[in-house]
């Protein structure tokens, strides 16, 4: 659908940009767009995502606010204290861009929760917390073919990744979450409550959230696909690592 007035005007500095101009921007404001988490990664990622006007915005996330978010979690303020994190989140929207669909859904996520909203998705985001709901949010982007933006953050480091197993023009797949951490291998989960997590590095790995999705949406650029990128805040390092495709991935070895 065409761009109004009021579009060009407000995406005016996107569509400056050769990379994307009218019709990426186009492409953004028509795409529909799954967040999975609404906390330090899911806030810096739902904001921009909001600003840049990605037209449907989906929100997942089953908890409440509480001041130990506020540290982070830019898309809360102390005034909702209590508020569900989505219904805050897509108020913090909502005063940005009112123009977009926001939509929340204030359960966990689950196999079969995952399966109905990944279908319906362009492009879903893992800002979620824990390896089972990371999982299960991969499955989903592999059966439907949706490509999956996945961020983490913990203490001073943090990783951001794009898993998209749909082959390219190269006839290529890429790998799936799986690939990289088997579903089976034994994993130390470690949550920020226990271990902390510097402030700005999760809204700076939510941002690469938003940045890699973005570009996936408009059409645009070299993502993240294939490559895991490694951020060490605390001596401000960044490492991009290649990653391989596992051909015997319980998840997405069977799609060749």
């Amino acid at each position: 659908m065409p761009l109004d007035d009021a579009q060009l005007l407000r995406y005016s500095r996107h569509i400056l940009l050769d990379e994307i101009g009218i019709e990426g921007q186009e492409r953004i404001c028509a795409a529909h767009a799954l967040i999975l988490g609404a906390g330090g990664l899911g806030s810096p990622a739902a904001l921009y995502l909001a600003s840049a006007g990605v037209g449907r915005i989906t929100l997942v996330d089953d908890d409440t606010v509480d001041l130990t978010n506020l540290q982070r979690q830019i898309a809360h303020t102390e005034a909702r204290i209590g508020q569900r994190k989505v219904d805050s989140a897509r108020e913090a929207m909502r005063q940005i861009n009112p123009h977009i669909d926001v939509q929340v859904v204030p359960r966990r996520a689950d196999d079969d929760l995952l399966a109905t909203l990944v279908a319906r998705a362009d492009v879903a985001l893992d800002c979620s917390d824990n390896f089972a709901t990371r999982h299960a949010l991969n499955r989903a982007c592999v059966t439907h073919g949706v490509p999956l933006v996945s961020g983490a953050a913990i203490r001073l480091s943090g990783q951001v990744s794009v898993f998209d197993t749909r082959v390219d023009a190269q006839g290529q797949r890429g790998p799936c979450y799986a690939c990289l951490f088997p579903p089976d291998a034994p994993v130390e989960e470690v949550r920020c409550a226990t271990m902390g997590v510097l402030a700005p590095l999760v809204g700076l790995v939510g941002s690469l959230q938003a940045t890699e999705a973005l570009k996936l949406l408009a059409g645009t650029g070299t993502t993240l696909r294939g490559r895991l990128l490694l951020i060490d805040a605390l001596d401000s390092e960044f490492q991009t690592i290649t990653l391989q495709r596992n051909p015997q991935c319980p998840v997405c070895g069977g799609l060749d």
